[in-house]
């Protein structure tokens, strides 16, 4: 009897499990369908005051008016060139300077450990201000350089990687040195190599963070040829009405990389995220 109730108990548990996990995911998926339904609508369908949820005729050519009506080739260069660039630096020099925090001793490390870390609880906001007239000082306003170079490093990074870093054998390091490899050389040869998993999570999210970065590009490009795509995609917002067919196309075009991205890091990523709640 007793077995039987707590079979019962378990069958109701998972269906209610897996009941919730139904409704997050409708929740998570549904406004994404209805982008996609709302790219494929005509102009007078998403102006009808009632929501339309299969357009009568999909608007197919919606995906190709948004190349004509905006220079949306040059945006999708332009994010994929601050998007390409942030995420290529912060796969070189965060686990450089993680592995230094893990395997190195110096004066001071944990307390510079900290004031890195410290800067993760400082909102982009107080900084944007400060790095604006940095850049307008440099000159440097309306320029691929603006965009990029005050995300080069992050402190997430740092501590993702040095927390891979860390529990690796000091012998696997010294037996390398014994064998003449340099410091560099280690860290490009044995170090690397070592924490796929946390170079593929860090890549996907910043790639991720930058791809749909809007307020630095919005402040910093003055010119319709700098921007990026979330920033492009306000051309199709007018002074009394937006043009939600093509907003939503675009939107979507802008999703499309990032999940392939992710279809691509996949293994690495939910083993880079797993791992990370063990270190």
């Amino acid at each position: 009897m007793h077995i039987k109730q707590r079979l019962t108990g378990s069958i109701l548990s998972s269906m209610l499990s897996y009941l919730i996990l139904i409704v997050l995911a409708a929740i998570a998926v549904l406004p994404l369908l209805y982008m996609v339904s709302l790219s494929l609508q005509s102009e007078a369908e998403t102006f009808a005051g009632v929501p339309v949820i299969v357009p009568a005729v999909p608007q197919w050519q919606n995906y190709l008016e948004i190349w004509q009506k905006a220079p949306f080739a040059r945006f999708f260069l332009n994010s994929v060139i601050v998007a390409g660039t942030v995420t290529i630096s912060h796969l070189f020099f965060d686990p450089l300077a993680g592995y230094v925090f893990a395997k190195f001793r110096f004066p001071l490390r944990n307390v510079l450990f900290l004031l890195i870390l410290g800067t993760l609880m400082i909102p982009f906001f107080v900084r944007m201000i400060p790095l604006y007239v940095m850049m307008a000082q440099w000159h440097w306003l309306d320029s691929y350089q603006a965009m990029i170079t005050p995300f080069l490093m992050g402190a997430f990074g740092i501590f993702l990687t040095r927390q891979f870093i860390q529990p690796l054998p000091f012998e696997l390091i010294d037996a390398a040195r014994l064998d003449g490899c340099s410091e560099f050389g280690i860290y490009w040869r044995i170090i690397l190599p070592q924490i796929r998993p946390a170079l593929a999570a860090l890549g996907l999210f910043t790639f991720i963070f930058q791809w749909d970065e809007f307020i630095w590009p919005l402040i910093i490009a003055n010119s319709t040829e700098m921007r990026t795509m979330p920033v492009g995609l306000t051309l199709f917002n007018q002074e009394f009405f937006t043009q939600w067919h093509y907003t939503a196309a675009g939107a979507v075009v802008l999703f499309i990389p990032i999940f392939l991205l992710f279809l691509f890091c996949q293994k690495y990523f939910v083993k880079g995220i797993s791992l990370t709640g063990m270190k």
